[in-house]
């Protein structure tokens, strides 16, 4: 299995853990915002978006730039492909678990039939 850095991870996951750090990268894939913009449109105050900011860019999912007294928020370099290829080595593991359970299924449900129905008393 391939090699994580944990406290990546940690920081990757803890900040996407959260409805309202998803919707900054979501609105954020968009177009640039300041801390203003985003506080205004999730209902925040400026004190509450900066604290999520500041999470975000903790773990590189978010940079920010001031100018005079704006502070404009903006993607950050890191894509998440280390995130996503921890995602999608336990998405391997589950399915092959399933596959192998449909194969159990499958096998009993042919064995039931070839049983061909029992008398009950």
């Amino acid at each position: 299995m391939v090699q994580y850095t944990t406290t990546r991870l940690d920081a990757s996951f803890a900040a996407l853990s959260d409805a309202t750090r998803r919707g900054v990268l979501e609105q954020l894939g968009r177009s640039d915002a300041s801390i203003t913009d985003l506080a205004d449109k999730f209902h925040m105050t400026l004190t509450g978006m900066k604290k999520h900011i500041g999470v975000l860019e903790q773990a590189g999912l978010v940079t920010t730039k001031k100018l005079g007294r704006v502070r404009t928020c903006k993607l950050g370099p890191r894509q998440l492909a280390e995130e996503t290829a921890w995602i999608e080595a336990y998405r391997q593991l589950w399915a092959s678990r399933f596959d192998k359970l449909d194969e159990v299924v499958e096998e009993l449900k042919q064995k039931k039939m070839a049983d061909g129905p029992k008398n009950r008393k």
